[in-house]
């Protein structure tokens, strides 16, 4: 067994579900009824939630706190909002030891983070390791017709489509976000090559693993904020029964090589209204009743 699963931290065997959530936005006040929604319906189910829970540290420590305490375990992993340093948040950290303030707080709720060994969930066919990831992004999503860095941020800036990561996520003590992604992949790189390949992983992060399914947004140059090439394959090289993600805003299942992808925010009140919830506020990852597409690599569910 790996060193980077934890069995002691395990579901009770056939029993529960395996459910996933992102991007409440509860900083929103449209959004907090939100959480009042998110009951399990069964004493051991389990929920990941896959960043952007609000921007303030407290009210993200608030909203897990009441999450912990009705969920069996709670995975969390955060999202760019978490990372924000905002005027009216008392908490004035920056970068790395902002992570590290809102890793300590999870830790003390019993709540996983990317930095705790890999809970295991247990189902009817054995266990799967719950693996939350923290990896950024590294502009590599590049806006079209751009080659480089530079060149995708101007175009992004005369689009007018400029991520607020730009003027609130600082990469301290890294001197730029790419930096602060890079070394993140490759620390968890190496912790996902460490684990037990029998034991087959959710990997659950915020940014989604693979440039893919931002082809289907509205404004392509936001594209360089939610991901990097440099986790394109991991999907393909660790025994990966699923992927979720949030971030995009556009909640749908796809599939890439065979594995499953899920996107599981709730996004923005302007959104969620439009379009509703159709798949419900929390997504059934595990087990898994839907059925692969019969088409290629990307088909919706």
């Amino acid at each position: 067994m790996s060193q980077l699963s934890d069995p002691a931290r395990q579901s009770p065997p056939g029993r529960g579900r395996l459910l996933a959530v992102s991007d409440l936005h509860l900083g929103i006040t449209d959004n907090r009824p939100i959480a009042d929604k998110l009951h399990p319906s069964h004493d051991d189910d389990w929920l990941i939630v896959a960043g952007d829970v609000a921007e303030q540290a407290e009210e993200v420590a608030q909203a897990l706190e009441m999450l912990a305490g009705r969920f069996a375990h709670v995975v969390w992993t955060p999202g760019n909002h978490e990372l924000w340093t905002v005027d009216k948040d008392p908490v004035r950290l920056r970068g790395q030891a902002r992570y590290e303030h809102l890793v300590q707080v999870c830790r003390e709720l019993g709540v996983t983070t990317p930095e705790d060994p890999y809970p295991q969930w247990q189902g009817e066919d054995g266990p799967v390791a719950v693996a939350p990831v923290f990896l950024l992004y590294d502009y590599t999503f590049r806006a079209p017709g751009t080659t480089t860095k530079e060149e995708s941020l101007a175009k992004a800036h005369e689009a007018g489509v400029v991520c607020t990561d730009e003027y609130l996520l600082h990469p301290d003590p890294y001197p730029a976000r790419d930096d602060w992604c890079r070394a993140r992949v490759a620390l968890t790189e190496e912790r996902l090559a460490a684990h037990d390949p029998d034991v087959p992983l959710v990997i659950t992060g915020h940014w989604p693993l693979v440039r893919e399914p931002t082809s289907v947004m509205w404004y392509p140059e936001f594209a360089q904020w939610c991901g990097t090439e440099l986790t394109a394959d991991w999907h393909r090289r660790f025994n990966v029964a699923a992927v979720v993600y949030g971030h995009l805003h556009i909640p749908r299942t796809t599939w890439y090589d065979g594995v499953r992808f899920e996107e599981v925010s709730i996004g923005y009140p302007r959104e969620w209204r439009k379009r509703g919830h159709p798949r419900g506020v929390l997504r059934q990852i595990l087990p898994y009743t839907g059925e692969q597409p019969p088409g290629g690599p990307g088909d919706e569910a």
